[in-house]
């Protein structure tokens, strides 16, 4: 602990060191909100933050810390920042580390999620032999620069029942075993791993997580909690893994799938993304209301899930540390407003009125059948 107050100015990093300790003690008068900001004050970017005040100085002065005025109030006996009545202080700790931040040029480094990665070189090795791919690489100069060496070989049993848990979920037969350790060669394994990804069960444990990430249900989630037709969706995602669909048309086919030309009924029921939230047919409903809060929904898991990020924070206001805007949130809202939530509001609820049917072989022949006794029946 003591080594991080006593570092030098280089070991600072702005969004491990510096940006939480803005965040938490000056953002709530000094951050995005332009409506809570104190003073014209905002800290949130090297501009506003080394930019000319209203009183003609500079909150950060890069590389002098006595010239900013932000220092200036951080040490001020009387006044100090933040406010006494916050109780919100800094510690030496947070203090330290601001002072030698503004010393070392006060950079504002963007978070790592919104830097397009690149591409970096292949660490040399010693045993260039332990590596069987890049990452390997990676790993095993890490290991050697803290005097470590590698764990050893898994066992083949090990190694083949972690491969059947990781893509399908399910333990190896007894019979694979055996016939893995007839012949635990890289070939066998590599025979192993294809002829996992060609079982149906792969893409039922892969879609787990990705209906997990969409809230996907069997039930509307209010009052009742009724069952809905939603499963045709489910059976979409699981084939798309088993089929190793594009991620391009993945993402189009479930966000806009019936806006595509001629769209086919595997599109279509792709849509029934759209349907994935808590939907309510309770009489009292408010049409306006709940078309706002279904909207709101799916921006919150559009962004979440394709973008990786928090637009949701920004439906009441501007994102308080991400680059979000309230304008944002209902720019992307508006993509979603021609779904018809309100004659979906309308409808009694029925349970059978979510997704068009996606029937199988199976299922056409029973119908056919259902539809000669039917007729028999009748007379």
């Amino acid at each position: 602990m003591l080594g991080g107050v006593n570092a030098s100015a280089d070991d600072i990093d702005f969004v491990r060191d510096i940006r939480p300790i803005l965040s938490q003690h000056c953002f709530a008068c000094h951050g995005p909100d332009e409506a809570a900001r104190q003073a014209g004050l905002s800290l949130v970017t090297f501009e506003a933050a080394t930019g000319v005040l209203r009183s003609g100085g500079r909150a950060v002065v890069p590389g002098d810390r006595v010239a900013s005025e932000m220092w200036g109030r951080i040490r001020d006996a009387d006044d100090p920042m933040p406010p006494a009545d916050q109780h919100n202080a800094l510690s030496e700790t947070q203090i330290d580390r601001l002072g030698r931040w503004i010393d070392a040029g006060a950079s504002f480094a963007p978070h790592w999620a919104y830097v397009p990665p690149v591409r970096v070189a292949v660490p040399a090795v010693s045993d260039p032999t332990w590596p069987r791919s890049e990452v390997d690489h990676f790993i095993l100069a890490r290991l050697e620069a803290e005097g470590l060496a590698p764990a050893p070989d898994a066992d083949p049993v090990t190694l083949l029942r972690r491969l059947h848990y990781d893509l399908t979920g399910l333990p190896p037969r007894p019979s694979e075993v055996d016939a893995f350790l007839a012949s635990p060669s890289p070939s066998a394994f590599e025979s192993a791993v294809d002829t996992l990804l060609a079982r149906p069960h792969f893409g039922e444990r892969m879609a787990m997580h990705w209906l997990d990430l969409v809230r996907y249900a069997d039930t509307v989630g209010y009052h009742g909690d009724q069952t809905h037709r939603i499963w045709p969706y489910r059976d979409y995602v699981i084939d798309a893994f088993n089929e190793n669909k594009p991620f391009d048309a993945f993402t189009v086919e479930q966000i806009a799938g019936d806006l595509l030309p001629d769209p086919t009924q595997e599109q279509l029921i792709a849509t029934g993304y759209n349907r994935l939230l808590q939907t309510s047919h309770e009489g009292g409903v408010q049409l306006k209301e709940y078309r706002a809060i279904y909207q709101a929904d799916r921006v919150r898991n559009v962004s979440s899930v394709w973008m990786g990020g928090t637009v949701g924070c920004a439906q009441c206001h501007d994102h308080k540390y991400d680059p979000y805007t309230t304008r944002d949130f209902y720019a992307l809202g508006a993509f979603f407003a021609d779904i018809d939530d309100e004659e979906h509001l309308r409808k009694p609820y029925d349970g059978l009125n979510t997704l068009p049917t996606r029937r199988t072989p199976e299922m056409r022949v029973w119908a056919a059948e259902s539809r000669r006794a039917e007729t028999r029946l009748r007379g």
